[in-house]
């Protein structure tokens, strides 16, 4: 069974499903080769407009395989290879994340990257790099601080904290809505086919337009957090430390 799933509709909504049960949707290097050729895809797909992206019911991703992080601790994967949230921030039309599951680290930085963000009430979302021995990676210190503020960012970010979205919804997040679970996806399928009823060359130029703090927050943050990463690889410890703390699973995740 495939791993990614898309379906365009005839007004020319595409929803992507990353549906990897046995790896909670975390980005191993196939895994991400695989999402990185869907997005493009439907990136030069001319009856396409908007592309709404979701996870499975439970968890929308668990961000880094294991495998992945060991690669970067041993150095045999390098920080600039991975550039799975580029390649979302530079789909031409615009995009909107359906995270009804949990989402984690990379997988939550992934899901802020879209140009709108639905988020479930009932779901955890944190980032866990410290937690694993490392510094956040992705875009993870510039791309939260414009949804959750930059308080509540370094909160989740220093301490490896966890929030429902309730929690996040009263502590002010500016996203587009926190649903429960159930009503995210048909949400943002709502609101991306209103979107589909403009021009796609309009929509295109506008989402170029409104997008550009975050991509120049995502290269500004990349840069810098590649500098701490080989900081952090350095250090003998943080194998061992990725090895001990590293559980993706939903029973971890809180869900």
């Amino acid at each position: 069974m495939s791993r990614i799933h898309a379906a365009i509709e005839d007004d020319g909504l595409a929803v992507l499903h990353m549906q990897d049960e046995a790896g909670n949707n975390a980005f191993s290097q196939g895994f991400v080769a695989e999402v990185v050729a869907a997005l493009e895809g439907l990136g030069r797909d001319a009856a396409v407009k908007v592309v709404v992206l979701c996870g499975l019911p439970a968890v929308f991703s668990a961000g880094g395989d294991r495998e992945v992080l060991l690669g970067l601790a041993d150095g045999r994967i390098a920080p600039y290879d991975l550039l799975l949230t580029r390649t979302l921030l530079e789909v031409p039309v615009p995009t909107i994340a359906a995270m009804a599951g949990a989402a984690v680290g990379g997988g939550l930085v992934f899901g802020l990257a879209c140009d709108l963000v639905f988020m479930a009430a009932d779901r955890r979302y944190g980032c866990n790099f410290m937690d694993l021995g490392f510094t956040p990676g992705m875009g993870a210190t510039r791309l939260l601080q414009a949804p959750f503020g930059e308080y509540v960012a370094a909160e989740m970010l220093l301490g490896a904290q966890y929030f429902r979205g309730k929690e996040l919804a009263a502590r002010g997040a500016r996203v587009n809505g926190i649903l429960p679970s159930a009503e995210v996806e048909a949400r943002a399928c709502d609101v991306g086919r209103r979107l589909c009823e403009k021009p796609r060359q309009a929509l295109g130029l506008l989402k170029r337009e409104l997008g550009l703090g975050r991509r120049q927050a995502f290269e500004a943050a990349r840069t810098a957090e590649s500098v701490m990463h080989a900081l952090c690889f350095a250090d003998p410890a943080t194998q061992a430390t990725i090895r001990e703390n590293y559980h993706p699973t939903t029973e971890r995740q809180g869900t």
